[in-house]
């Protein structure tokens, strides 16, 4: 648990900060170990809260994680012990409680001789992706912990420009949907109802499309909050299913990989943050297989992640690991499998797996840019059939009216 407390120093200098410790009673034992006399200790907000089981671990976003992964890399290239390190970094992001929560929890734990890994496993501030953490571990077994970083700021971020990239592009064709969606709905629930009283007072014989069109207005004006509810409650069971379900998770994550653009998309983003993690741990001293073990478990595409799995279980069996990715790679790229057997031939994987790595983020980026240049007409045109149908239906009966007259 995390304690505010304030106090002076061996210079009797006030001092006003934050200190990890089991309950208040250590918490008042280490401030003596230190020196400090304190004025007041107390729990900190975040503390109580989880004290009684009302928050979860924080998430770090991929800009604040790249930002201090890269800090402390450079902090370390100095020459700098990891301890004092961390302490340079809580002055650094001293306007952040989360983050110095996060650092004084990491200092504590290494001060009582932990390593950074394990203060980063031991720590309930902030819940950190298990690559990112295994990627630690490896770093600080081979001695190329800063390195290690660098490349992890360098991963993070690029993941982060990507998505980022996709949110910032599918503004633009969301708005257009909710617009849409609001329209149909507006003409089904408001004007068509009038039109039919029209309709209905002439006791005309109407065509099949406008009956269709004022049986779905009927429909939606009587039951639209069933409806509403409907989707709320499917929404609700899909995503429940999806965190507790494997075999549901399973399912859904192989259909995803069936969609047209959208599948390869999928594969492709994760090969290439495969082949990155590979790369780096690879070229930080890691064995091969070490490192695709490790690589393979920070996949987020289940059934992908389970091939890999497979071919690992096989590689650790003394197996190649491109056959083995041929085995049981289905929804593995051909070409990828070849590449690694390349490698292996040549005693070159760490740098095949850095080319495919980059080859595959600049395949996704053009696949990306190619899906929303074609999603965003094809957003308008579906949009303006829909409008265009109801219009035309409607005015259909008014035609025949005319033409009837006439």
């Amino acid at each position: 648990m995390i304690f505010k407390y304030v106090g002076y120093d061996d210079n009797g200098k006030k001092v006003k900060a934050r200190i990890e410790a089991l309950d208040l009673t250590d918490a008042k034992s280490r401030l003596k170990s230190k020196g400090i006399i304190y004025e007041s200790i107390t729990l900190a907000g975040d503390s109580l809260l989880k004290k009684f089981n009302f928050r979860r671990k924080h998430t770090l976003s991929a800009k604040h994680l790249a930002s201090l992964s890269r800090n402390i890399a450079i902090y370390l290239k100095s020459g700098i012990p990891i301890v004092n390190v961390i302490r340079l970094a809580k002055l650094q992001y001293e306007k952040d409680p989360v983050l110095v929560d996060f650092l004084t929890s990491l200092e504590t734990s290494m001060d009582e001789g932990k390593s950074y890994y394990v203060a980063l496993e031991s720590q309930e501030i902030i819940d950190l992706p298990p690559f990112y953490k295994q990627s630690i571990k490896v770093a600080e077994e081979s001695g190329s912990l800063s390195e290690v970083l660098f490349e992890m700021a360098r991963f993070v971020e690029e993941g982060d420009k990507v998505a980022g990239k996709v949110k910032q592009a599918l503004i633009y064709p969301a708005f257009i949907v909710v617009i849409s969606v609001f329209m149909v709905a507006f003409m089904l629930t408001t004007v068509v109802p009038k039109i039919t009283g029209m309709f209905t007072q002439l006791k005309q014989e109407l065509p099949a499309v406008t009956k269709a069109v004022i049986s779905m207005s009927d429909f939606l004006g009587a039951y639209w909050l069933i409806i509403a509810i409907s989707i709320m409650v499917f929404s609700f069971i899909f995503g429940y299913l999806v965190r507790t379900s494997e075999s549901f998770k399973l399912s859904y994550h192989k259909f995803l990989l069936k969609l047209p653009i959208f599948g390869k998309i999928i594969q492709t983003f994760e090969l290439a943050r495969f082949s990155y993690i590979t790369s780096v741990l690879t070229k930080s001293g890691v064995t091969f297989v070490h490192a695709v073990k490790l690589a393979s478990g920070i996949l987020d595409n289940v059934s992908i992640k389970a091939q890999f799995q497979s071919a690992v279980k096989d590689l650790v069996e003394g197996k190649k690991f491109s056959s083995a990715l041929s085995k049981h790679g289905t929804n593995i790229d051909k070409s990828f499998a070849q590449a690694v057997a390349l490698g292996e031939e040549t005693s070159e994987v760490s740098l095949v797996m850095e080319n495919l790595a980059e080859l595959y983020f600049e395949e996704n980026k053009n696949k990306i840019d190619l899906f929303l240049a074609l999603m965003e007409p094809i957003l308008i045109l579906f949009v303006g059939a829909m409008i265009g149908f109801i219009v035309v239906a409607m005015l259909l009966p008014i035609f025949s009216m005319n033409l009837g007259a006439m």
